[in-house]
């Protein structure tokens, strides 16, 4: 198994910050070349392994798939303290079309079929309760097959990281989609426009990372169901339902909304080490992130400047075009 540790040029190590909760699950969705090179680019992706799942024998080799009908699967062990199942259920769905049976892309057979395993009946559950809020939105039936985990066998080792080992390799995934918005692009406002909109302390702590005054946010002793959104762009970056108090004076949250809001940067000024948190769809100084918050939540602290905020309550997110988020509040 190939360990990815999203060592970003920042030289933060995401995945090493806090204690991880890990789970597991396993992806059938075509090529499983393009499915482990989508996956293994996300936040809170530990570690992933391609094989061959739910065949009709216990053992196989990938030439004698069409004979055994195991599906190309791609093995997935995350840190669901930074990445939950239904953010990546709809990473997955991004990839797939879920309407099609036996093929994906070009290449089609039984072992390049869409499904979702797992020897959990819990997880399995979840995922059925996901693809049945998802078939609302295809004119065709979802032919995703989710089932209890069987004959799961790894992948040759030339198979392992294939795209890393052969950059430019087939794929018939468009890799570059990992590190695009999941759910809708927010604009980033040009300097004026910014200057314009925003308070001066808004501002300030935005642009130019100053740090408003402890216990002086609206939003520090505040809870109410919504989004805190950011001040810049309007894209969703924490939930009312992962904050807590902290008594630092600074609204405080355990986790992002979802992996891919957050850039991670090293901050040594003043004289401390420490981790910097910027938006990444607007590049705005938000705060920092510590090692010491509740350790059943996976033990962060996003500290976050309440002037870089905005809240969205939950009832009018929809109003607001943030209908998709709603689901990681209530």
């Amino acid at each position: 198994m190939k360990i990815n540790t999203n060592v970003k040029s920042s030289g933060v190590d995401i995945n090493a910050l806090g204690n991880a909760r890990t789970e597991e699950i396993y992806l059938a969705g075509g090529c499983f070349w393009g499915v482990e090179g989508y996956f293994r680019q996300l936040d809170g992706i530990l570690d992933t392994e391609v094989g061959y799942a739910n065949g009709k024998t216990e053992d196989t080799t990938y030439q004698d798939l069409k004979n055994t009908e195991h599906a190309e699967t791609l093995y997935v062990k995350y840190d669901a303290n930074k990445i939950s199942l239904q953010e990546i259920m709809d990473h997955f769905f991004r990839i797939i079309d879920p309407t099609i049976l036996d093929r994906q892309g070009n290449d089609i057979g039984r072992q390049y079929r869409t499904g979702v395993y797992s020897n959990s009946d819990e997880v399995l559950g979840e995922v059925n309760s996901i693809v049945e809020s998802k078939r609302p939105l295809y004119d065709k039936p979802i032919v995703v097959e989710v089932e209890k985990l069987n004959n799961y066998v790894t992948a040759e080792e030339y198979h392992q990281d294939y795209l890393v080992k052969n950059p430019g390799g087939y794929c018939h995934i468009d890799l570059s989609l990992a590190e695009e918005p999941l759910y809708k692009e927010f604009t980033k406002l040009s300097d004026e426009e910014l200057k314009a909109t925003l308070t001066e302390l808004q501002y300030e702590v935005t642009q130019n990372s100053a740090t408003e005054r402890a216990f002086t946010s609206e939003y520090d002793n505040f809870d109410e169901d919504g989004v805190y959104v950011d001040i810049t762009t309007g894209e969703p970056l924490f939930s009312s339902r992962d904050k807590y108090d902290a008594g630092c004076g600074w609204p405080s949250f355990t986790r992002p909304i979802t992996s891919y809001v957050i850039e991670y940067e090293k901050d040594d000024t003043h004289g401390m080490s420490r981790v910097e948190t910027r938006s990444k769809g607007g590049d705005a100084h938000l705060g920092h992130v510590f090692e010491d918050g509740p350790k059943d939540e996976g033990g962060l602290r996003y500290c976050i400047n309440g002037a870089a905020l905005k809240f969205v309550p939950y009832d009018e997110m929809d109003a607001a075009g943030l209908s998709d988020y709603k689901k990681y509040v209530k």
